[in-house]
């Protein structure tokens, strides 16, 4: 049946009538609102990525061990450990020492900014803003991680064990205590493991770094031990695979594993919450392992090549819940 003149008209005058109630509910401000929304989850999905790629690219174990947290602090854990990457990787990127003063200058600024609401136009910054927003993140272990990476631009030696333990509990047992807080948790058991795995931490990664800095003629491993059995920086540069360097690596690959029993005394008392920030376990007892099958020859080729079952193995750790 066709439609009238009138009813015609009745349905175009209504048609008209929810153009205008449309065009009045999404206004010119609705519109930039929605635009600014949608940039603003573009931008932050675009941090997000680079702070993942580079922790991919730069501490592979670290990333494996951050996606197996939970979802809540996945992506704060994937930004800290950038801000961690960022800072480590100066040392080895400038070419003077003033310079990479420079950039830990604007690395304390950030940070200060960051816990003004009004963090630098910067990928990792903006993602360290959002984690520190989540989690109420402390600075003093933000700033002291800085201060502490500041000093090694002196680029020298270690004078003694306890300088490398002084070190590795600044920075990398810094990082554990934010990652605890990530996971929601304050407890003085787990604050006590983090500072054992941290310093174990380090003094591994001071080791596993050892002949990529002797291929550069540079030798960070403590004087004291190296003194004690006979061993002068030139052997490692060198590449001696004699006893004397292996005595060295053996005397400094056994405070680590002491640091990882004391950890380990503590499991009875820290939550269960609190094991999935402790992963990095599995990647220091790994590499003691090895090293010491290969004899405490930190040189020897078997250590070169990455363990293809360790993703495996963080998996089966966090599954067991344990550390």
């Amino acid at each position: 049946m066709a439609f009238s003149i009138s009813a015609k008209h009745g349905l175009l005058s209504s048609k008209t009538s929810l153009y205008r109630a449309l065009h009045r509910q999404i206004s010119p401000n609705r519109i930039q609102s929605v635009r600014a929304a949608s940039s603003a989850t573009a931008d932050s999905q675009l941090t997000e990525k680079y702070c993942l790629e580079l922790v991919r690219s730069r501490d592979y174990d670290g990333f494996v061990s951050s996606l197996l947290l939970p979802e809540e602090a996945r992506r704060s854990s994937l930004a800290l450990r950038a801000f961690n990457v960022e800072l480590a990787q100066v040392k080895d990127s400038v070419s003077q020492k003033t310079i990479g003063l420079m950039r830990m200058q604007f690395w304390k600024t950030a940070i200060e900014d960051i816990y003004r609401d009004d963090p630098p136009n910067q990928p990792v910054t903006a993602e360290l803003w959002r984690a520190v927003r989540q989690h109420y993140l402390t600075k003093r272990w933000l700033l002291r991680i800085i201060t502490e990476r500041e000093k090694d631009l002196d680029d020298r030696a270690y004078r003694n064990l306890q300088e490398l333990e002084a070190y590795s509990e600044n920075t990398q047992s810094s990082l554990l205590y934010l990652l605890l807080e990530s996971l929601g948790l304050k407890n003085v058991h787990a604050d006590h493991a983090a500072s054992h795995i941290g310093k174990a931490q380090g003094i591994v990664t001071c080791l596993r770094a050892t002949p990529y800095h002797s291929s550069r003629r540079k030798v960070y491993l403590p004087m004291d031990i190296c003194m004690l059995h006979g061993a002068s920086q030139e052997d490692f540069i060198r590449g001696s695979r004699e006893q004397n360097v292996r005595d060295v690596v053996y005397d400094i690959a056994s405070q680590a594993h002491v640091h990882l029993q004391h950890a380990r005394s503590f499991s009875s008392n820290v939550p269960a919450t609190a094991t999935p920030a402790f992963l990095q376990t599995v990647v220091v007892e790994d590499y003691l392992q090895r090293v010491r099958r290969a004899d405490f020859d930190v040189f020897s080729p078997s250590l070169q090549n990455k363990n293809p079952l360790l993703p495996f193995q963080l998996y089966l750790r966090s599954w067991k819940k344990t550390y």
